[in-house]
């Protein structure tokens, strides 16, 4: 009985051990399977985009090409509505013709009819700028929230100061209007000021219908560069507010290769550098690059203690290199692998 007994805790202990050494196998295999060598380094294929936004808010009408489609520079991509730049451009022409007819009648001083027709030109260059008034605050708005760059702010300023001018400009002509009634006393000198203060409100409002014009402009966006229209981003009928991104362009003639390398990989590696790659996505075809860019990825990129006793860290470097001959059907995303030679 204590022989069957001892004989059942032997199997069992021998049935442990062979189970501990096959876990301890699987891991073992596992960890150099899994665990890619110090001396493989891999890197990303990237490219240059540009990103397509308007000026002027408004909403998508219609795109002329879909994604993966090449573009030359000067294809228009995308035409925006945009009802309320026409109706500033209508009413600063509006202004404009106004401020023209004035400018021809001033020195004949003004009737009736015309102190009411300066006044309607007041009133539509009032409406125009309380349109700017608005445009500019919700523009300011977003750029107080960080989400608007300070240029878009500056062009919608510009655009508000401007349709106050027009405003002051049309005001200016009503009032001349109701002072110049004409009498058969009214002194000369005071008809020449008249005349070039017109003058220089036609000079005004002809500024601001050309700066309606430019941003009319911009509801037709066009490529500014030879590309693959590689996203789009709002749905034809979505609003879209300034300088919010519609569409990526990649340029696939500007390509190049970022590495991650820990710095005591760094030996043989320096600007001008050829280095040595193949590319697993094209059946491991081989391409030879050129470093021209090197930096330290910061504190947040991962690093790795070079010393048991903590003597130093390695830190991580980002490089970027070229391909000295264009690689056909390298696309941004594919995987460029790097073999380092390791001194002993």
């Amino acid at each position: 009985m204590n022989e069957n007994k001892k004989y059942s805790i032997n199997n069992m202990l021998l049935a442990f051990i062979t189970f501990l050494g096959v876990v301890g196998l699987v891991a073992l295999t596992g960890f150099f399977l899994l665990t890619p060598p110090d001396d493989i380094i891999m890197g990303q294929a990237e490219a240059t985009q540009v990103r397509i936004s308007g000026k002027v808010p408004g909403r998508i009408e219609a795109y002329r090409f879909s994604e993966g489609d090449k573009v030359k520079v000067g294809d228009t991509l995308v035409f925006l509505d945009t009802p309320e730049v026409l109706a500033k451009l209508q009413q600063a022409e509006a202004v404009r013709r106004a401020a023209e007819a004035q400018n021809a009648k001033a020195i004949k001083g003004a009737r009736a009819q015309e102190i009411a027709g300066a006044y309607e030109m007041w009133q539509k260059a009032k409406a125009g700028l309380d349109i700017a008034q608005k445009s500019y605050t919700r523009v300011q708005n977003l750029f107080d929230k960080g989400v608007m760059s300070a240029q878009k702010r500056d062009e919608a300023e510009a655009s508000y100061k401007a349709m106050v001018a027009t405003e002051k400009a049309a005001k200016s002509q009503y009032d001349m209007a109701v002072d110049g009634a004409r009498v058969e006393d009214k002194a000369a000198q005071v008809q020449i000021r008249t005349a070039v203060a017109v003058r220089s409100a036609v000079i005004h409002v002809a500024g601001a219908v050309a700066e309606v014009e430019s941003y009319l402009k911009e509801a037709a966006l066009v490529s500014p560069i030879d590309g693959e229209v590689s996203e789009r981003f709002p749905e034809v009928g979505e609003l879209v507010g300034t300088g919010a991104p519609i569409m990526n362009i990649t340029d696939l003639n500007d390509m190049w290769v970022t590495f991650s390398i820990r710095e005591d990989h760094l030996k043989n590696i320096k600007i001008g550098t050829e280095l040595d790659a193949f590319i697993p996505a094209l059946d491991n075809r081989p391409v030879k690059l050129k470093v021209y860019y090197m930096k330290d990825m910061g504190t947040y990129a991962a690093w790795k203690a070079t010393k048991t006793n903590g003597q130093f860290d390695s830190k991580t470097f980002e490089v970027r290199a070229r391909p000295m001959e264009k690689v056909a059907d390298l696309r941004p995303g594919m995987s460029v692998i790097k073999k380092l030679t390791i001194d002993n």
